[in-house]
């Protein structure tokens, strides 16, 4: 047949490696696949966690420059205002100088024996014994202390002096004034960065490194050493390390630092190297491997000027806006279900049984939140419908089935809203709610026109939201297709995986409805208003006839297909395969499909590839024609390829369930594993960065990145949204954490990860 040789010709994305960490995690290769692994043992990993402490609300206070943590676990910071700390066991921050002392502050260091030193506007202080002592000698203002076996050194514009048990003693050291940090050499001398070059003063002598075969340039901001003894010396151009004072490598953003002004270096507790810039903070591992922390989900500003690290191993950073700590606790991937289904069940299950975002009163707090409508409820709904069956068929936990009905009895309910005929809304809210998003509005004709130009196919929706016959809801109409596609799959799941034989009686009668009303109208969904909505459509006589739906054609013809075949699955009436062989053999629903793979660009949107991974399950699991099947089964494993570098645990999963394979799964971990705790919708802002080129692929029309940004510093996912995005996310709402529920469960159930909770 025509439509299979075409499809086979089709060309297919390269391979990629996908066995990083496996070692690591604990993973069994399979011996049927020897270029993947199968099983995951769910054994504990670290798991990073952000806390923001803000210095009240003084702008000055919160520009910190110098952090340290002392043997009590108390956190000492010198800020543009004056110098504070924070006790171990507090979150507030305790002004160390009297109001008429205040000002500002440059330098805090701890010593062995837990003595803080400061270096101030107006001197050199130590606080031992919760006693603060102006120390004598040291000309102000020092702008670095350094503590050192030999002693404490302060370093100013007017000198440098050495504090020890005999005294303070001046060092005729020539170098430059603007001193930015300095750094024991360990051996009586040191490591002096400013904005002229690197000095290495001894008692002996005092050499300069400026040149640019020395250094990346002579603006130099910071110094410290790593497990190898190599220097590391940050500042304008990237990082440059030196073994035996000479250059052995250099960092810049093409080796990951995400700008070239880089403020700052520190050697954590684990040998890894974390460099501070303005755009964030980048760790280096002594594997040669390295991980970026920027956004306000990890800092309270990119701008980093100095990091500490405290006894447990957490980070705490000083940015422009206050300081951030990374932390860090065991959990295994069954502890992190736990914490999301949590906060699912808090925060994101609004009445009737909606699984959806919620809107955050005050932006990137969810100390207060309320509950929000969103387009999609009924898609993501859907999701957590399937969620909870593959948590049921993974456990057999009467919970999980007893929510996916509550889930199902909701979806229903968007179509039961409307009327009889079987067209369904996107969401429903109840009738006393004031405030919806994107609600009823008019438009003039002059806006009429003008969108009439922009998309022919535009549909002037005055009235969105309409009052149920009860009156208890508002229903929203100009239902879509990714709506249709999100309900077809949790249908399937619930249909195959949790329903009792009363309730599939009810999902025939449900799912026989809601096609009923598509081949009654021409293949479109149709609103109260008697025509078609804007996206609802998957008529030849549109996709294959008319010009206009030319960008549509080839996934909408996937999509009609697999609802016909679920109908057909389910009611076993052959009105629904007579229609479904009728589009195949007349209309060339299978040729249009077939061009999915070599679609154009202009029309490309990853939308789509969500939509596509809802219907294949259905496709490729209920039809029994060897033939048609073969097809579906080719297109899946194409399709497969051409997105393996989106490394998309949902996609993964499903292939897996409709092909009964157990393949990319290592992906699949690191995105479970990397995704942060964190769901608030931060803005993620990639065009700050000079490590990832701005590109227009995969989407022709959209800004992206040229590295897939790992889950860590994406914006919080929803998987029909481009995971390439360049810039997304608004902090006035929390997503709800289906997105990764459904991949877990997903992988349980498949028998792909190994929980032994």
């Amino acid at each position: 047949m025509k439509l299979y040789r075409c499809f086979r010709q089709a060309t297919t994305a390269g391979m990629l490696g996908l066995l990083l960490w496996a070692c690591q995690w604990g993973m069994r290769s399979s011996e049927e696949n020897s270029a993947s692994t199968s099983i995951y043992t769910d054994v504990p990993f670290e798991q990073e966690y952000h806390e923001p402490y803000p210095v009240g609300v003084d702008a000055r206070a919160n520009e910190v420059r110098s952090i340290v943590v002392d043997g009590q676990g108390s956190v000492w910071i010198a800020t543009a205002a004056g110098v504070f700390v924070k006790k171990a066991t507090q979150t507030e921050w305790t002004a160390l100088f009297s109001p008429t002392d205040q000002g500002p502050a440059y330098s805090v260091a701890a010593d062995a024996q837990s003595v803080v030193w400061v270096g101030a506007w107006n001197g050199l202080y130590q606080y031992t014994n919760q006693k603060l002592t102006q120390i004598a000698g040291p000309v102000a203002p020092i702008s670095s202390v350094v503590t050192a076996s030999e002693g404490t050194y302060a370093i100013g514009p007017q000198g440098v002096w050495l504090i020890n048990a005999t005294g303070c003693q001046k060092k005729n050291y020539p170098i430059a004034r603007s001193i930015r940090h300095a750094l024991s050499d360990r051996q009586g001398g040191l490591w002096i960065a400013t904005d002229v070059g690197l000095f290495h003063a001894t008692p002996n002598q005092t050499t300069l490194l400026q040149k640019t075969d020395e250094l990346l340039s002579a603006s130099t901001k910071d110094i410290a050493f790593d497990t190898a003894q190599q220097l590391w010396v940050a500042g304008l151009g990237g990082v440059t390390i030196l073994q035996q004072g000479k250059p052995k490598r250099v960092l810049q953003p093409a080796q990951g630092t995400p700008s070239v002004y880089v403020n700052c270096i520190e050697r954590a507790p684990d040998g890894s190297m974390w460099v501070g810039t303005e755009t964030g903070v980048v760790r280096y591992k002594p594997d040669g491997s390295h991980s970026l922390r920027f956004s306000r989900r990890w800092l309270l500003d990119d701008h980093v000027n100095d990091i500490a690290f405290d006894a447990e191993g957490n980070a705490w950073i000083a940015t422009t806006k206050g300081v951030s700590a990374i932390k860090r606790r065991p959990m295994n991937l069954a502890q992190k279900q736990d914490y999301f289904y949590d906060v699912l069940m808090k925060r994101h299950i609004r009445s009737p049984w909606i699984a959806g975002q919620c809107r955050l009163p005050v932006p990137g707090s969810v100390t207060t939140w309320e509950p929000d409508d969103d387009d999609n409820d009924g898609e993501y709904t859907a999701n957590y419908l399937a969620m909870e069956c593959f948590r049921y068929a993974a456990t057999k936990n009467p919970d999980a089935r007893a929510k996916a009905k509550k889930a199902f009895d909701f979806l229903r309910l968007l179509q039961e809203v409307t009327g009889p005929d079987g067209f369904f809304a996107r969401t429903i809210v109840p009738a006393n709610w004031t405030r919806v998003d994107d609600g009823n509005r008019t438009f003039s004709p002059q806006e009429r026109a003008d969108e009439l130009v922009k998309e022919p196919r535009f549909k002037p929706v005055e009235v969105r939201w309409h009052t149920s016959i009860d009156g208890k809801w508002r229903w929203k109409g100009d239902t879509s297709s990714d709506e249709l596609c999100g309900h077809m799959i949790g249908y399937y799941v619930y249909y195959e995986l949790v329903a009792d034989e009363a309730e599939k009686a009810v999902i025939r009668k449900h799912v026989a409805r809601l096609v009923d009303h598509l081949i009654a109208n021409d293949f479109t969904l149709t609103d109260v208003y008697g025509t078609h909505t804007r996206w609802g459509v998957w008529s030849p006589n549109k996709l294959n006839r008319d010009p206009d739906w030319a960008p549509d054609r080839n996934q909408n013809s996937m999509e009609l297909l697999a609802f016909l075949k679920l109908a057909y699955h389910v009611t076993g009436k052959p009105d629904y395969e007579h229609h479904y062989r009728q589009l195949i053999d007349k209309e060339g629903y299978l040729d249009n499909m077939a061009k999915i793979a070599e679609q154009n660009p202009a029309w490309f949107i990853y939308f789509d590839v969500m939509l596509a991974a809802y219907v294949y399950p259905i496709l490729v699991r209920c039809e029994k024609d060897p033939k048609i099947r073969a097809f579906y089964e080719e297109h899946m494993d194409t399709w497969l390829q051409q997105r393996k570098a989106d490394r998309n645990p949902l996609i993964n999963f499903l292939y897996c369930y409709s092909r009964n394979k157990k393949v990319e799964l290592a992906p699949s971990i690191e995105f479970l594993v990397d995704t942060p705790l964190d769901l608030i919708n931060w803005t993620i802002d990639h065009t700050k960065r000079e490590d990832v080129r701005i590109v227009r692929t995969p989407v022709l029309d959209e800004l992206q990145v040229s590295e897939l940004p790992p889950a860590s510093i994406r914006t919080v996912v929803r998987w029909d949204k481009n995971p390439w995005a360049a810039i997304n996310g608004q902090p006035d709402i929390e997503r709800e954490p289906v997105f990764w529920l459904l991949p877990y469960w997903m992988g349980r159930y498949l028998g792909m990860i190994d929980s032994k909770k």
